[in-house]
């Protein structure tokens, strides 16, 4: 548990936890009249899922993460796990509970991987929960979530706000640094590159500073600069290309 902690204080000043986080302020603080649902999205990779495990223990908030092949009971037994109670009952008695309880703690729900509710088309039953208990109702998924929850008209109308996720800048690679290649510098010049070939992925960055530090512990070195390290084995997200026949082993 301390170890998870500290994680999550080490993640707080990425600007994407941070602007996950404003968001849920602005949702728990709305007027009253107000809708309580809002949608956080971007594009995979950004650091949506790190920034709603950051604000679910910041706002004691339940957090699930919808899976492809989830049903409607799927959810809702998932959200009464997190809520520490026991699955029973049909769906519709399942969601009144859930209402309920949301209701009683006053806390939000936090929906992460929210594209597959729309893939299921199970929006409804989370507006359901929502009109039931007036809890702060974030959904988070890709870039087109927010295109996607257009078909669902009683949904949409119910957004408070829509914020998307930011690409990682410089900011969030220096603090990254820290956690991911701690006690080695980094030269600007090679911190440049690092955010340049991640195209903006925080999960990039992360896997990039990660490859420096293993480098800079194979060389021994305290300080890493552009030419200790072979860009061709930083990951930039495009796919390797074939090998050559000859080189796979092929008959």
């Amino acid at each position: 548990m301390a170890d998870d902690q500290r994680l999550y204080n080490s993640v707080a000043p990425l600007r994407n936890v941070a602007a996950l986080s404003a968001l849920i302020e602005r949702v728990n603080n709305r007027a009253i009249g107000l809708p309580g649902m809002a949608c956080f999205y971007g594009w995979s990779g950004f650091g949506k899922s790190t920034a709603a495990i950051y604000a679910a223990n910041r706002f004691q908030a339940v957090l699930v993460q919808c899976k492809s092949a989830w049903t409607k009971k799927n959810l809702c037994s998932a959200i009464l796990v997190e809520l520490g109670l026991v699955p029973k009952g049909n769906t519709a008695d399942m969601v009144d509970k859930i209402a309920a309880e949301l209701t009683l703690r006053g806390v939000p729900l936090i929906i992460d991987e929210a594209d597959h509710l729309v893939a299921r088309k199970m929006v409804e039953i989370v507006r359901d929960i929502y009109e039931g208990s007036q809890a702060p109702t974030i959904l988070i998924g890709e870039e087109l979530l927010p295109q996607k929850l257009k078909e669902w008209e009683r949904v949409h109308g119910r957004m408070l706000d829509w914020v998307a996720a930011l690409p990682a800048d410089m900011s969030d690679l220096n603090h990254l640094t820290g956690i991911y290649a701690p006690g080695v510098e980094i030269s600007a010049t090679l911190k440049a590159d690092l955010l340049r070939l991640s195209h903006g992925s925080t999960r990039r960055v992360c896997v990039n500073l990660a490859q420096v530090y293993e480098r800079a512990q194979i060389l021994g070195a305290p300080r890493m600069d552009r030419d200790d390290i072979d860009h061709r084995h930083l990951y930039t997200g495009t796919a390797p290309t074939p090998r050559r026949s000859e080189i796979a082993g092929a008959a």
